[in-house]
């Protein structure tokens, strides 16, 4: 005679294939391993020298980067701390644009730190308290180490946007910063407004023509619309153009 055991207390309101821990370091070290993961995915790519990650999302996409933002946009991440490292690295690729990868690589260590601590016998809230003490004393080291006048930068210069924006973009697009930080700065000059807070990205558009290289790359101050030729003839010397609709210069 067999007997089937019901559930009972919190397991009967959970899924099958559940699993319930108790205890609190258990709890915590079990959300930190869940952290330790997403950011041993994300920093191989982390750097110059960082590795691209072949990525297909849940519509079968194929996605071929080393940038992070991208890498975790696409990855379908279910832990709820995870989510959470995942918040602070799209936040941090929102407001500043770039160091997404390091926010989530940055915190898995601290968290693989806080790790440790705790399997020694330290209580969470002594491990915060330690690193609440250490944050304070990082932003004294790094205020020492700022170059002086480098945190009053004229964006109108381009000389000054430059320098500030090609450690970021190397990283993307390494061995091409030197073009691509060129243009990029002439674009943003051109429609920066006159409070720079209020500098909108959507006003920069990047439109990508078959047959050339990234050499010929060339701003358009207006509206550029891609469209294919009317006719099968797709090149002619010497020859004269024709328009099939109204020109419209911006």
């Amino acid at each position: 005679m067999g007997f089937s055991m019901q559930p009972y207390g919190i397991q009967s309101m959970l899924k099958e294939g559940h699993q319930h821990i108790s205890g609190l370091n258990e709890a915590v070290i079990k959300n930190i391993d869940a952290c330790k993961q997403l950011s041993t995915i994300t920093r191989t790519s982390l750097g110059p020298n960082g590795m691209n990650k072949m990525v297909i999302n849940h519509l079968d996409k194929l996605f071929v980067t080393n940038d992070a933002a991208t890498i975790v946009n696409e990855l379908e991440v279910q832990h709820p701390a995870a989510k959470i490292l995942v918040l602070a690295g799209k936040a941090q690729q929102e407001e500043i644009g770039d160091g997404a990868n390091l926010t989530i690589s940055f915190a898995g260590e601290i968290l693989q730190s806080a790790d440790e601590l705790i399997r020694m016998g330290l209580h969470p809230s002594e491990i915060i308290s330690g690193y609440n003490k250490a944050i304070i004393k990082a932003i004294e080291i790094l205020s020492e180490l700022v170059e002086p006048g480098s945190e009053n930068m004229d964006v109108r210069n381009k000389e000054q946007v430059i320098c500030r924006m090609k450690a970021a973009v190397a990283s993307k697009q390494f061995g091409q910063e030197d073009i691509l930080c060129n243009l990029i700065a002439d674009a943003c000059i051109q429609v920066c407004p006159k409070n720079p807070v209020n500098f909108n990205v959507d006003n920069i558009r990047v439109a990508k023509l078959v047959g050339g290289g990234l050499i010929n790359s060339s701003i358009v101050r207006g509206m550029v619309l891609k469209g294919d030729t009317v006719g099968t003839i797709k090149r002619v010397e010497k020859g004269k153009g024709e328009l099939s609709c109204l020109l419209v210069v911006l």
